[in-house]
């Protein structure tokens, strides 16, 4: 018999957790599977002149089989994700990943799966967000007032930002490197550790340790790939990717650590926000988080803090 093959795609570099997770993913598979599988990771489908949307796309077709999506900007389509979304509502990774692994994240699967061609394998750590820029030290909405700040393609992200007081301006991750180092936009958003991989830091000397959203993403597969395979191929997947989600949660929070001691003091300024300060910007998005609770329903916004 044939091996499988199983061609993941993505869109980080070689050093991005998510690349060395899928890493793990592919170790995993060999050991449960030997020659039963190939494996074929596309790292980077940036790399080939696409967007990193392209993913989506990729996968629900068939022409890969896996990849992986940051969920905020899947909510467009699939709204009960907006609840991961919820500004300053996170404040430990411990918590939400024991709510992504239960019924909160069993009821996002479901959504998920019933409107699209996905199988949803798991949820990776996408990294409490930050915010860096190149005007000013901001510990208060005042500071962002004025400033041309990035986002993805999510219009609660999008109205986050505007209620913070930022000019929010959509870009696609592609364009984000060339926008941050032109000066096109002042401030943009992200982990800890795709502002230093990305290099963004050498543009924005200021970065805020807001920590407003914690990042997920979703493990993808296309469902009648994954319903067409053998049993035992379908519990050796599942089980690679419990265990590339375990080691993916830990390299991201040691990278966190491992980001901030690298930082220099003479290029980066890093604002910790005090506690008090940290509420200020929760007050001023207050009125999207009732309103988004009002859409999404109060049942769901309990679970992420079952």
């Amino acid at each position: 018999m044939a091996p499988i093959n199983i061609h993941l795609v993505g869109y980080q570099p070689e050093q991005s957790v998510h690349t060395k997770a899928a890493k793990v993913f592919a170790a995993s598979l060999a050991d449960r599977l030997g020659d039963a599988v190939t494996f074929q990771l596309e790292k980077n489908v940036m790399d080939s002149g696409r967007k990193s949307l392209d993913v989506l796309s990729l996968v629900e077709s068939g022409e890969r089989d896996m990849g992986y999506f940051a969920t905020s900007y899947m909510a467009e389509r699939f709204p009960e994700l907006a609840v991961l979304d919820l500004p300053f509502v996170v404040s430990d990774r411990d918590t939400a990943y024991r709510c992504l692994d239960g019924a909160l994240g069993a009821r996002l699967k479901k959504h998920m799966e019933a409107r699209s061609g996905y199988r949803v394998l798991g949820f990776w750590d996408n990294g409490f967000r930050h915010i860096s820029n190149r005007i000013r030290p901001i510990r208060s909405p005042e500071d962002c007032r004025g400033l041309k700040m990035r986002t993805g393609d999510s219009k609660l992200h999008q109205s986050v930002f505007r209620q913070m007081g930022f000019d929010p301006i959509y870009l696609d991750v592609r364009d984000l490197i060339k926008a941050v180092a032109s000066g096109e936009i002042d401030a943009q958003d992200n982990s800890l550790t795709n502002i230093y991989n990305f290099e963004l830091r050498k543009h924005h000397r200021y970065i805020t340790l807001s920590g407003h959203f914690l990042g997920s993403v979703a493990v993808l597969c296309n469902a009648e790939i994954f319903a067409s395979w053998p049993n035992e191929i379908k519990e050796a997947v599942q089980n690679a990717v419990n265990q590339a989600t375990s080691a993916q949660r830990r390299f991201a929070m040691e990278e966190d650590v491992q980001v901030l001691a690298k930082l220099s003091p003479k290029e980066n300024e890093v604002v910790e926000l005090t506690a008090k300060e940290r509420a200020k910007f929760a007050e001023a998005v207050q009125d999207i988080i009732a309103n988004q609770s009002q859409i999404l329903g109060q049942d769901l916004v309990e679970l992420l803090a079952e």
